[in-house]
């Protein structure tokens, strides 16, 4: 059964900077997809960022490009978000999220998970909360 555990969350200043780690049980870590999504207190989910495991392929939106960063660490099961110059408007609960489907993930780009979330990542992490403020 498989496990995503987020951690690494917590609050900061505007400006700073926080790594989230995603661990992994459950599936071999490296032929999977995997996104992160973060949720604001009455907005919808939104993809921050997702990696591809056939290419390493990533995607990010306008809103995080240059200030986040997603890798992956196949050797530990965890793939980690890094995020510089976190602002209030970063502020929610970040989820980790892969696709069970294995061979879909052939043919599905990082930016087709990300802007797409549940559509086709269907195990999700608990979320672990990030507040930016003074």
């Amino acid at each position: 059964q498989v496990q995503l555990v987020e951690s690494g969350g917590g609050l900061v200043p505007p400006g700073g900077t926080l790594t989230l780690a995603c661990t992994v049980t459950g599936v071999e870590f490296e032929y999977y997809v995997f996104g992160w999504f973060r949720q604001a207190p009455g907005k919808e989910r939104e993809g921050v960022s997702c990696v591809r495991a056939v290419d390493g392929r990533t995607y990010y939106p306008d809103s995080v490009k240059g200030r986040f960063t997603i890798s992956r660490d196949n050797a530990k099961n965890t793939v980690y978000l890094q995020m510089n110059n976190l602002q209030p408007e970063d502020t929610g609960v970040y989820y980790c999220a892969t696709d069970l489907t294995v061979e879909r993930q052939a043919y599905t780009d990082s930016s087709d998970y990300c802007r797409t979330g549940p559509k086709y990542l269907n195990a999700w992490g608990q979320g672990t909360r990030v507040t930016v403020s003074s």
